[in-house]
């Protein structure tokens, strides 16, 4: 009997489950974005899924995309754009928001739409605002559709980094001294605000970090030394969002830890060490994709520093409800404690970023760690949970 004469039930048991990779966006993160769906498409058991590349140009449109790996590498320290790999530059890829039909179409202007058929799980690989916030989670909550990491509220906690570190103190988690300043304060009287900077400068010293409130990746931050710079640092930070947190600078060593789901919950892997990067003044983008900046795996910690770093991070996960995975980035400090930086729901997640180097260094290699991910989806209901 051929499988078109099957109930639809049984023909979708026969088949392998449908995983949409989806990458790129409207964020700064757009580059970084396409690399990490890269070696997704590469790491994903071709044996035990069918695989559909989707990905959104800076402008926003869903774009049907081949997969081809190894088109979205970074070539002559260039990031690769979802527009050089779409199939079209009019297509576009629509997800039904009807939760009875997880069908994906694909249409052109002029063109009969085409049904490219059912998706069973989402793998996002958005990085930043319109994707990993909580926007595109809200979406396929709606359509039905499992995915891959945090929720909609989590999402959105640790995409914004002043209600995170709320979160954070509402727990009981140590964060460092900050000051969050809104658009309308900025726009209505920026005097006011650089005096209150100031006096938090008095109160922490220079120098001070001026970074966007809703940006990944170091995108938009800038080191301030003295109030001269200061101006220059809040233009940089809003061009990227016109909310922006500043920061005092935390003496110490800087630490990082990575949360996965597991059958029984949430476990850390061995932490990492950021050293200091000679080339740059701090860790940015171009530290971690460009010129990437290694860190020291596992983190040279005695047994019960890395003890406490594996369970603060874990406390963080479950303090913001997260799902999936979490990198939770920590200071540790001078007089010898722990300080939590932020999370990341959706980290860095090329072979060499920092995550899924800590968990292959914890007995999980790059292609079991993306197995792990979308088993856990597709066993993770949608709604509220």
């Amino acid at each position: 009997m051929s499988s078109e004469n099957l109930p639809q039930s049984t023909e979708q048991q026969l088949r392998k489950p449908r995983v949409a990779v989806v990458f790129g966006g409207r964020s700064s993160e757009h580059g970084i974005s396409v690399v990490t769906a890269g070696a997704v498409l590469n790491a994903i058991d071709r044996t035990k899924y069918d695989v559909l590349p989707i990905g959104i140009t800076t402008d926003g449109r869903w774009a049907l995309t081949a997969d081809e790996p190894e088109r979205m590498a970074i070539t002559d320290r260039k990031m690769p754009d979802v527009a050089q790999l779409a199939e079209s530059d009019e297509g576009g890829v629509v997800l039904s928001v009807d939760p009875g039909s997880r069908e994906v179409v694909y249409s052109e202007p002029g063109s009969v739409p085409k049904a490219l058929g059912e998706v069973d799980v989402v793998f996002p690989v958005l990085h930043g605002p319109y994707g990993e916030d909580g926007t595109l989670q809200g979406l396929l909550e709606l359509s039905g559709v499992p995915y891959v990491g945090a929720g909609v509220l989590a999402s959105a906690v640790g995409q914004d980094k002043e209600y995170m570190k709320r979160v954070f103190t509402s727990f009981g988690l140590p964060v460092g001294p900050y000051v969050v300043v809104r658009p309308r304060e900025w726009d209505q009287d920026p005097q006011a605000v650089r005096k209150r900077i100031v006096e938090f400068a008095g109160d922490h010293g220079w120098p001070l970090f001026v970074k966007p409130a809703r940006a990944g990746s170091s995108i938009g931050i800038t080191k301030v030394d003295d109030l001269s710079g200061l101006d220059e640092a809040i233009e940089e930070a809003r061009r990227h969002d016109p909310k922006f947190l500043v920061e005092s600078l935390l003496r110490g060593r800087e630490i990082e830890c990575g949360v996965l789901e597991f059958e029984d919950g949430p476990r850390a892997s061995v932490p990492a060490e950021i050293p200091p990067v000679t080339s740059h003044d701090f860790y940015d983008f171009e530290a971690k994709y460009i010129d990437a900046a290694s860190g020291i795996v596992p983190a040279p910690l005695t047994e019960d520093q890395t003890a406490e770093v594996q369970r603060l991070a874990v406390e963080a996960y479950e303090s913001v409800s997260c799902e999936g995975l979490v990198r939770a980035d920590f200071f540790l400090t001078e007089d010898g404690g722990f300080v939590i930086n932020e999370i990341n729901t959706l980290p860095g997640f090329t072979p060499i970023s920092m995550y899924p180097r800590m968990w292959q260094e914890s007995g999980v290699d790059y292609p079991q760690l993306v197995d792990r991910l979308i088993q856990a989806a597709l066993n993770r209901p949608t709604g509220l949970r």
